[in-house]
């Protein structure tokens, strides 16, 4: 039995709540600290399996990413159930379910240093990306997972559909050779993506694979290990990200099933048919408002607004920010809305960035 807490169904995931999940995991689950973090907390793997194909997987690199992390708690226990005895004898798994437990905490993208560990590749200045890269060394991995969680500002191809799941096979050099490595990573994803488009139609997206030495995947991609930066979007009506996890699922497990069965017959053509990222959408767009602007009055413009997350009692707040206005945004939205004309007060007050301080359009735009 697993015990997995009703607070790993929220975003807001501290390193507290994993706690009686870990402590229900069966003895035949290796549970090791690796070391603290900047804030002295500390950074465990856990190690499942025992086959020779070696999977390095770590989650919550950024703090506020926390959608992989509630996926491998499920993946988990799925892994180590009895009917799962092939792929316990095929691979050995090594997850960090939070790399920066400090963030964690604080529901922040950077460590308690103010750096981002994703940028932190080759200077090594932060311990919790000196403990990656040291275990890393030491188990010299097969594969690696980079897992991640992004905004929902982002679509599927330009003005295409919500980008729901997004991948990369990071590139090992500026001129973004496919490289033995990097093509496995590619053919690994369109497997994933195969398997999931007809759920998740024209919802699948691909990361710009702009060299960055100092991103950890193209770190590790240059030193010959296939890594897969894995993106947890969003599915419409869905900020909790439930649907997102239990997509993420199932990629784990397709990923398992391709390396198990060495399917590595698919075309990297495949992989750069798949849609790039773009930043088309804001979460609401309010058609019918009065806007005014340093003195001046706009009438019946849209105005974007964009939620920005902030944890209180336990849970993520999604705060309401006004983002940009005109008289037809070149935007996609998630949800767009008709401001009520029987509203007695019905100006906003734009400032971009800011939080809607009138009470009728917060009330009427939040979650």
């Amino acid at each position: 039995m697993y015990i997995i807490l009703n607070m790993t169904t929220k975003r807001y995931l501290p390193p507290s709540a994993l706690h009686p999940f870990l402590d229900s995991l069966p003895d035949t689950v290796s549970k090791r600290n690796l070391g603290k973090s900047v804030n002295a907390l500390p950074i465990q793997l856990l190690t499942v399996g025992e086959g020779s194909c070696k999977i390095l997987m770590w989650s919550q690199m950024h703090g506020n990413e926390s959608t992989t992390t509630r996926a491998l708690l499920d993946f988990i226990p799925w892994f180590l159930s009895t009917s799962q005895k092939q792929h316990q004898n095929t691979f050995t798994l090594s997850i960090i379910l939070q790399l920066n437990p400090d963030g964690a905490n604080a529901y922040t993208r950077l460590n308690a240093a103010g750096v981002d560990l994703n940028r932190d590749a080759i200077n090594l200045t932060q311990p919790e990306s000196q403990i990656l890269h040291s275990v890393y060394n030491e188990i010299k991995p097969d594969y690696c997972l980079n897992l991640h969680g992004q905004r929902t500002l982002f679509s599927a191809g330009k003005m295409g559909k919500t980008a729901s799941l997004s991948f990369l096979a990071p590139s090992a050099d500026p001129e973004r050779s496919v490289t033995p490595s990097r093509k496995k990573a590619m053919q690994l994803i369109v497997a994933i993506k195969r398997q999931l488009e007809q759920e998740l139609p024209g919802q699948i997206g691909r990361y710009d694979d702009a060299f960055n030495p100092n991103c950890v995947g193209d770190r590790f991609i240059q030193l010959g290990t296939p890594t897969i930066l894995f993106e947890a979007g969003h599915v419409p009506n869905d900020y909790q990200r439930e649907k997102t996890r239990k997509y993420l699922f199932k990629c784990f497990k397709t990923l398992l099933n391709s390396i198990s069965s060495n399917n590595f017959d698919h075309t990297t053509k495949e992989y750069f048919e798949i849609p790039e990222n773009a930043k088309d959408f804001v979460d609401i767009i309010i058609s019918g408002v009065t806007i005014e602007v340093k003195g001046s009055i706009y009438l019946n413009q849209e105005v974007a607004i964009q939620y920005r997350e902030q944890p209180k009692g336990g849970e993520v707040q999604f705060i309401p920010v006004m983002e940009e206005y005109g008289l037809k945004l070149p935007l996609n939205a998630h949800k767009r809305l008709v401001f009520p004309k029987n509203k007695i007060e019905k100006t906003l007050l734009f400032e971009k960035g800011k939080t809607i301080q009138n009470e009728d359009f917060y009330s009427f735009c939040s979650i």
